[in-house]
């Protein structure tokens, strides 16, 4: 799989190599942080809010059918209410398979605590943050709900969290996906039809081995 600390690193020509290499997952995690081109400035990110679009589009031009996550906090220095809603239109834009949501807090010795003040009240942040959360909720549970019917490739990772007869693994896209154990082990690759879902998982059963 595909993760970089800054989306500066995924170039056309990596997107390439990914796509013709059936070992390589179709799941690129490519963090955003902020949907606001002046945030981002302020973050020093390097890159505005149409070059991320651009991304994505590459991504989707590429890689048909990948899966897409990402990074995101609200309540940066001086945020506003218009750059909080650009970021909640970018999640709305993208369509993230799962995004990493935080609130911003101070760390000491950063350029942003030596150089901004940690403004945007805490009940504000909160609150923000629990659009982000409901909103990128409602775009996961889709995303899984589109996968009822079709077979994933999954590769084992343990048991299940919540039983010991059941295996628990990731799709191609980063999905996790629920099963029976029967007769596989961790690290096998099956095939999966999925049969139902939630906003965290997909869950169905393995109809054989796959191979790559």
């Amino acid at each position: 799989r595909f993760t970089t600390s800054h989306p500066k690193d995924l170039s056309d020509k990596l997107l390439k190599i990914m796509a013709g290499y059936p070992n390589i997952c179709r799941h690129i995690h490519l963090p955003v942080q902020s949907g606001s081109s002046q945030i981002l400035k302020k973050m020093n990110r390097k890159y505005d809010r149409e070059w991320y679009f651009e991304r994505i589009k590459s991504i989707r031009q590429h890689i048909p059918g990948c899966g897409i996550t990402t990074d995101v906090f609200c309540g940066f220095c001086t945020e506003t209410e218009e750059e909080h809603k650009d970021t909640l239109s970018l999640i709305e834009w993208a369509n993230f398979e799962f995004s990493y949501m935080y609130i911003y807090s101070e760390r000491p010795g950063t350029p942003a605590a030596k150089k901004l003040a940690d403004d945007v009240p805490d009940d504000v942040k909160s609150r923000r943050l629990t659009e982000i959360i409901s909103l990128q909720n409602g775009k996961s549970r889709q995303k899984n709900e589109s996968y009822i019917g079709k077979v994933v490739t999954v590769l084992i990772e343990g048991h299940s969290k919540k039983s010991n007869l059941d295996w628990k693994g990731r799709s191609d896209q980063n999905s996790v996906t629920i099963f029976p154990c029967e007769s596989y082990q961790p690290g096998d690759l099956v095939q999966v039809l999925i049969e139902r879902s939630t906003t965290t998982a997909m869950i169905g059963k393995a109809i054989g081995y796959a191979s790559l």
